[in-house]
């Protein structure tokens, strides 16, 4: 049975609740404005709320359309609003402890997913590492990453930012120490924490697992090609206009074959909609940039031997192989030796665990053991036949070295470029 238990933050006294096993959760806080409305396609504002919040009940994820990759992890039903904003924080207690924290930042391709999915539930990891686990909403597709030149680029990164300054600013009051930071992000997330580190990060200790780095981001260029055509598709000639479009007028568009027609003609196999190489909030040269980033954050980097075979159209395959190798695998290795070459400390995880034939080890198949969520993933197809002993063991594994890390440690095998296999 779920009991009520408060936090006073700066801005006001929290009501989360405590569950069985101790931890108590605080749900849908939101750290920035709703972007709606004038604020919508705008740089996140600071959060408004003050007084009593009800951090209670589970909020929804940003608007998106069904991820692609649903074949291999599963589906999942939660509400969606542009009221998304939020964040949720697990933690032993809103005392004085000063633990460290991990902020958790979800994949998806930019296009779908969600902190708020019970799928990231942080409690066992909060309750087996003594830590602070938070988990970001951010906003995505087009209401986070369309490009029009002269407006701000990238709310959706500026947004995971917002976020982490309201750590900083609160995660004392919540049993959390804001001096150790670990930020986590998986796919999208892992790509978003790179191009943080490519800016002023405010943090010096990252988990990248299965970042995209070798598809890369998005020119200033293409992405006005793309936004142009997306703006079209929705029936609007500008930003403004499209801030009086319903939300669907938007889930829609992206679906219009004249974007899918851009995006086939640029010829890079990325999302639909990614960071930008804008100028102003990221550079038009990132690679400079991206090199210099690993040398401000120590880091624990993982990927996956079969990344591919998530994905539409491949398998675990030769072929796979390749181009998994070539978009997750060799740049997650650079990017470590990188950082170890500057002077940080790095470590390399491959999961290789591959209960199935047709998916492998692909894409996502280290989550459930990350956050001990194997009982949410049943239904994925990529576990299917997986022995819960062996589950065990490998979620085991995989949150000692986890935890060993955010809490300022060695995961426990040697720096880069030995890599460590989790299976």
């Amino acid at each position: 049975m779920n009991q009520p238990v408060q936090a006073v933050l700066r801005a006001g006294t929290l009501t989360g609740v405590r569950d069985a096993g101790g931890i108590c959760r605080y749900s849908a806080i939101p750290y920035a404005q709703a972007p709606v409305g004038n604020l919508r396609f705008a740089p996140p504002e600071p959060a408004a709320w003050r007084g009593e919040f009800d951090a209670s009940r589970l909020g929804p994820v940003a608007p998106q359309l069904p991820s692609r990759l649903r074949g291999a992890m599963g589906d999942f039903d939660a509400p969606q609003s542009e009221d998304c904003l939020h964040l949720t924080v697990w933690t032993p207690g809103a005392d004085r402890a000063r633990r460290p924290v991990v902020v958790w930042l979800h994949g998806g391709a930019w296009q779908s997913g969600g902190g708020a999915l019970d799928w990231y539930d942080g409690a066992r990891l909060a309750a087996r590492g003594d830590l602070v686990v938070v988990a970001v909403n951010y906003r995505l597709a087009a209401l986070g990453w369309l490009y029009v030149p002269g407006q701000t680029a990238n709310m959706g990164l500026l947004d995971q930012e917002a976020a982490i300054d309201w750590v900083l600013e609160n995660i004392q009051d919540l049993g959390g120490d804001p001096e150790r930071i670990t930020v986590m992000g998986q796919s999208a997330g892992a790509s978003s924490i790179c191009a943080m580190l490519a800016r002023q990060p405010r943090f010096s200790r990252a988990i990248l697992q299965s970042a995209a780095l070798g598809r890369g981001f998005r020119s200033a260029a293409q992405a006005d090609v793309l936004g142009q055509a997306f703006l079209q598709a929705a029936g609007v000639d500008s930003l403004d206009a499209a801030r009086g479009l319903p939300v669907s007028a938007l889930l829609a568009a992206q679906q219009a074959p004249a974007v899918q027609d851009v995006l086939r003609a640029e010829g890079s196999s990325r999302s639909q909609f990614c960071p930008v190489l804008d100028g102003q909030v990221l550079p038009q040269d990132i690679a400079p940039a991206l090199k210099q980033g690993a040398s401000r954050a120590d880091v624990l980097v993982a990927y996956t031997r079969d990344e591919m075979a998530a994905f539409p159209g491949h398998t675990a395959d030769a072929d796979g192989l390749r181009v998994g190798e070539q978009v997750f695998g060799a740049p997650s290795r650079q990017w470590a030796e990188d950082a170890v070459a500057q002077g940080r400390q790095a470590w390399l995880a491959r999961f290789d665990v591959a209960p199935t034939a047709r998916f492998g080890a692909c894409h996502c198949i280290e989550l459930p053991f990350v956050f001990d969520t194997v009982d949410t993933f049943a239904a994925a197809p990529m576990l299917a036949g997986l022995p819960e002993a062996h589950a065990a063991q490998l979620t085991r594994r995989t949150q000692d070295a986890w935890i060993a890390f955010i809490r300022g440690d060695a995961p426990g095998w040697p720096m880069a470029p030995h890599q460590h296999i989790l299976a």
